[in-house]
Parts: structure tokens; sequence; C-alpha cells
């Protein structure tokens, strides 16, 4: 043999043991003693940190779904199949009309690093189904009868598109974010294909990275384009300057397409909706990964504009992760965020839906349903489940645990039937769940059931306004700002 092919399969043959050693280890190695829901609802328990060098690993091998199976919906629920044979089929946009937008997608060709990780990053997506090309396709399905099954499936978009998940639809636009740019079309609902150009790009992104879905939400009316991207790592450990531009949410102005930086500080923020009771946006975070089996909690909460939430020197507001080695903001601790509701550690969130004039039944009139896809390094495994989470009358999670509403998708053996992804609503108001690695969407109803009522907005008294200053250099009008002013009697206070 070649002495220099003779080195080459030599070297080959350590990084396959080195890979093969790295992840025996990570199987057989730090298990959880807590229930997973320890680590969810509006006070979660938040253990010691272990960190690790080696993840746990915990892969659930895709198996799908035999003919007749189904997973299983909670009390009063039903669940039948929507359309089958997808291509990975992730996340979903119902449009005015009732038809049905599908991204079918995976992670871009190019986006696994080399050497040791990427052998190990190559072995773990082929074993969870995620290690295929990406389809690169968004695919139209229509229930014209009304049946509850898609009779429809046809490509909408092939061309241009890489690694598409984000879209949004308003006034004859249709916005598709691809792992590295935001596109808008020209479209109306009822057709069937996307012909022609992109009539511009609305903003280009930071490409792949870890985290390379990026979701889309249009304001209600229609005047911002809300952009999630997620952090190309898991704690900076290439630096902050590869972090440009990740790891929050942007904000796009639809006429001008100038942009900002809504909220940050989010590892990987994925569904956004607007909570209906206030107004405000609301998303689902995954947190950072190699600190135990139970941290961090995957979160669900409000993103106000200008919100810190840490990533990646803090955690639930004020908990250091000691692992950063990057100088963080000064005083940035003093006005972190902590999360609204924690969904458990590794749960993996993904898409996220408002209860809100559905067809579930009751229980679940106010509320968010999420889809939990399921942990790669936890073990035991948790997450591979749809579940609500209920709304008070002031648009604020209850202090209960997430509600199971469809499980199932995880065997006892180990072995994953599906994993949900996305969630979005028909036009009969049942909820449709995307599940990636068995192409199938779900849907899901409560059998006769009415459309619930539409959740009530907050209504709030506000401060009146001060009377107007005609003057604002006299004494008495100075010191009315300052608060010693006396209105009854127009005199200043002693």
């Amino acid at each position: 043999m070649n002495p220099i092919v003779k080195k080459s399969a030599i070297a080959s043959a350590v990084v396959v043991l080195a890979a093969a050693g790295f992840v025996y280890w990570g199987l057989h190695s730090n298990t959880s003693n807590l229930p997973s829901d320890a680590t969810a609802g509006k006070n979660p328990q938040l253990v010691e940190p272990d960190p690790q060098w080696i993840p746990s690993i915990k892969l659930a091998k895709p198996v799908g779904w035999a003919a007749g199976e189904a997973p299983k919906a909670a009390e009063g629920l039903t669940v039948s199949r929507f359309a089958e044979a997808l291509d990975h089929p992730r996340t979903m946009l119902t449009l005015p009309n009732g038809d049905v937008l599908v991204a079918e997608t995976n992670a871009p060709a190019a986006n696994r690093p080399g050497g040791l990780t990427g052998v190990v990053m190559g072995l773990m997506f082929n074993r969870v189904g995620a290690g295929e090309p990406s389809p690169d396709r968004i695919t139209l399905l229509r229930d014209a009868d009304g049946d509850g099954r898609a009779e429809m499936k046809t490509t909408l978009r092939s061309a241009d598109m890489r690694s598409p998940s984000g879209m949004a639809y308003r006034d004859g636009k249709l916005y598709i974010a691809n792992h590295d740019r935001v596109l808008e079309f020209a479209f109306t609902p009822g057709q069937t294909s996307l012909e022609g150009k992109p009539l511009r790009t609305m903003m280009d992104l930071p490409a792949g990275g870890n985290h390379w879905m990026r979701n889309l939400l249009l304001s209600e009316d229609g005047k911002h384009l809300y952009v999630a991207v997620g952090s190309g790592s898991n704690i900076a450990e290439n630096g902050m300057e590869a972090e440009t531009g990740r790891a929050m949410i942007w904000e796009i102005d639809v006429a001008t397409a100038r942009r900002r930086q809504f909220a940050v500080g989010m590892r990987n923020p994925n569904g956004m909706g607007w909570n209906p009771s206030t107004g405000e946006m609301w998303a689902v975070v995954q947190e950072r990964d190699m600190l135990g089996p139970d941290l961090v909690p995957d979160y669900l909460t409000n993103v106000p504009v200008g919100a810190q939430y840490g990533w990646p020197w803090v955690y639930w507001k004020d908990t250091f992760d000691q692992r950063v080695e990057w100088p963080m903001q000064t005083y940035m601790i003093e006005y972190t965020r902590k999360p609204e509701y924690a969904m458990g550690a590794h749960t993996a969130v993904l898409g996220m839906t408002f209860a809100n004039g559905n067809r579930m039944g009751r229980g679940y009139e106010n509320g968010v349903f999420v889809a939990r896809h399921g942990s790669w390094n936890r073990r035991p495994a948790v997450g591979y489940d749809v579940v609500f989470v209920p709304f008070d009358a002031n648009g604020n999670p209850g202090d209960v645990k997430p509600q199971p509403v469809l499980t199932g998708f995880l065997r006892d053996n180990g072995d994953a039937r599906g994993r949900p992804t996305w969630l979005a609503w028909d036009k009969a108001g049942a909820l449709l769940v995307s599940d990636d690695t068995a192409g199938i969407i779900w849907r899901v109803i409560a059998p006769g059931a009415q459309s619930s009522a539409t959740v009530a907005p907050v209504v709030t008294e506000h401060l009146q306004p001060r009377k107007d200053i005609k003057d604002p250099n006299s004494p008495e009008e100075a010191a009315r700002l300052l608060g010693g002013f006396r209105e009854e009697d127009d005199r200043l206070l002693p």
C-alpha cells in the first residue's frame, strides 16, 4: 500500500474510533433522576450546573407510523391524518382561503462542521432522521371538500428555496425565509404555483449555524415583519463575532425594508405569535446544552421591544454560565428579563400557536399550544409531544404544568414514531401538527365542538395626562413637574 494512502487510512480510522468513543460515552453517562415536568412551569427547579465536555446523548431512532397508527390525543379529542407522504415537513402557514403551505425542509448542506465534531454530528443526525438533504420545497395542501383530509398536494415553489422555513402572508404578498434571506413574492390565495422572481429581498440573514430555521411573523397591522434567528452555536464557543445578527428577533419595516434588533439574548427563538389578550408578542425559545440533563429549561415568554434574555452569559435572568469566555455588557444583568414560563429542559420547543376561536373543546379556550420536538441529549428522553399551557383572563400563563394534548410519538423501547414540529389552525378550527421525521400532518379536533369564543382583550384604565405646561420655566410649573403642586388650590406645597 502506498505510504501516503496508508497514513490517510490510519488517520481516518482514528477519527472514526474517536467519534465512536465520543458517542458511546455520551450514550452511557449522566442520567436524570428528576421527572421531566420538574423543570417546567412558572417556577421550574433549577439544579446545579454540571458542565460537560461530551454531551449526554439519548438518540431516538425514527421508525415511522404503521398504517392505522396515530398519536394518542387527550380525552375529548380525536386525531387523524390531514396529509402524509411528505418529505420532512416542518413549518406551516394557513392562508385566508384555507389552503395550507408546508415547508419541506432540512438543514443546509454546508451546515456541518469538519473534523471530529462533524463526524459525530453526522452520526447523530443520521440516527434521528435529520441527516438527509433538504427537499427545499414549499408544498400546498388543499382540503376542498372539508372532510379533514387534504386531497390536493402540489409543489408551490422550489426555485430559489434554500432550507426554507418561516412563512407569512398579507395583502397579496407572501414572505418566505430561507436560512440566509427573507424573500417577498406577489401571491394571491388560490394559486397553486408561485412563479416569477421575488419582488425583493427583505433582508439578508446570517446563514446556517447550529440553528438554521428562520421563523416569520407579521404584525397585526401588517406594517412590520419579525424574523427569529437562532444562534450559530451553543454558548458562542466560536466567538461573539460569529454570532453577529443571531440569537435575536429582528423587526423589518415592510414598506422600507429597514430593520432593527427587536429582542436579543435568545439562544434559539422559534414559534412566535400575538397574545390575543394583550396584543404582546410571545415566543418559544430553546436554551443551552451541556450543563447536565436538567439544565437549562426551554421557555415560553412575552417579548417586549428591547428585551434582553441573557444568552450566552446568563440564563433564567440571574444565573451566570461560567463557561462563557467573552466579556458581558456592563450592567446587563440589571435589565436581563426572566422568562415567563419554563417548557422543560431539552424538550426542544419549536412551533406554538395561541388558542383563539378553535374547535378543541372545553379547557382549550385560552392559552398556548406548543410542539416539543424532543430531546437528543437527555436520559430519559423528554418532549416528543404537543402540550397546552392555559392562560388567565389577563393573558398570563397559569401556575400549572404543561398539559398533554398529543402523545405517543416515543415508543417504550426508545424509538420514535415521529417528532411533532410545527402547529397551525386549519379553516375549520382544528389543530394541525407537522411530524417531520414521519412525513405526516396530523389533525386534532374535539368532535362536535363549536368554535370557542375569541379571547377578550384586556382593557385597563390609563393614567390621565397632566395639564399642559404653559410656562416650563416658571417656579410653579417646575414644582408641578417635581410633584410639589397641589392642583385643588393652585398653591405650592410648603
